[in-house]
């Protein structure tokens, strides 16, 4: 049982993934060779400052994949793979919550789960650290920043889990409706106080020693020549919210599919222990 359902949540993972890569193909490659060629002019306008000032400059670096191969290839083989990885972890937690949650549907029951890595996994995170472009973020700082990334994850995920339980606790004393509020409020106090105690990306080390200051995120400045004058503008805002909205997107349609897909092949394999329940029992018993 546990095998067949694995089974299916990888292959609505790899579906979620196939879709993922097919609007981010369309709506967010574009914006990531925007972020590459303003990336190409910065280092441009950068190397003829330093050449004025007799600095140094390192050669340029090898490309190991043609852009062609990484915003074909690269991305929708990255991101099947996440699916699939996604859509074995979510099928966990379903088998978790396979009649501990009550009588909800299988397929519902699916969608629920979706709906809660979607926010759980991603959006809270997002919310925190949003997804940036290339040319957005400090080489100086990626390790922090996946170690400052992944903390928000696994904290959010141990809360939305213990949301899960409250909720649950509180139902028989306030009712489904009103222990689904206080679980949920308790989740976004919860979530807020880390992200108050996790710093901005502007305040690391390393981002405050290259820009002389404390500011909120790594979002490049304009370059300017020893006289203050700008010789190449800030990384475009437009860019920026435009790439965050559809990586937004991506995630959304990943887990969406996901849950779409999922339902009912789930709902096939649990079918025949559904209809041997008792009346009023619940859909699904813990496998």
């Amino acid at each position: 049982m546990e095998l067949k359902l694995l089974l299916r949540g990888a292959l609505a993972g790899g579906i979620g993934g196939l879709c993922a890569f097919v609007f981010a193909r369309i709506f967010a490659e574009p914006q990531i060779q925007k972020a590459i060629d303003y990336e190409q002019g910065r280092g441009a306008a950068q190397e003829a400052l330093d050449q004025a000032a007799r600095l140094p400059i390192p050669g340029p670096e090898p490309e190991t994949f043609t852009r062609a191969v990484q915003a074909n290839v690269g991305i929708g083989v990255g991101m099947i793979v996440f699916g699939l990885a996604m859509g074995l972890l979510a099928t966990v937690i379903y088998a978790i919550c396979l009649g501990r949650v009550g009588a909800v549907r299988p397929r519902v029951l699916a969608m629920l789960v979706a709906g809660g890595a979607f926010v759980g996994l991603f959006l809270v995170p997002w919310l925190k650290y949003p997804a940036n472009p290339p040319a957005v973020g400090n080489d100086d700082t990626i390790g922090t920043r996946g170690g400052l990334y992944l903390l928000m994850v696994l904290a959010s995920l141990v809360f939305l889990g213990g949301a899960v339980w409250l909720g649950q606790r509180l139902a028989p004393r306030f009712g489904n409706w009103n222990a689904t509020l206080l679980a949920g409020g308790a989740y976004v106090v919860a979530c807020g106080v880390v992200m108050l105690l996790l710093p901005p990306l502007g305040h690391l080390a390393a981002n405050v020693a290259a820009t002389g200051s404390e500011r909120a995120t790594e979002t490049p400045l304009p370059l300017r020549d020893p006289s203050g004058r700008i010789v190449y503008e800030g990384f475009p805002a437009d860019v920026l919210a435009t790439f965050r909205l559809y990586s937004v997107g991506a995630q959304l349609v990943l887990w969406g599919a996901f849950g779409l897909v999922f339902g009912p092949l789930a709902e096939r394999v649990l079918a025949p222990r559904t209809a041997a329940a008792p009346t009023g029992a619940p859909d699904a018993v813990p496998a």
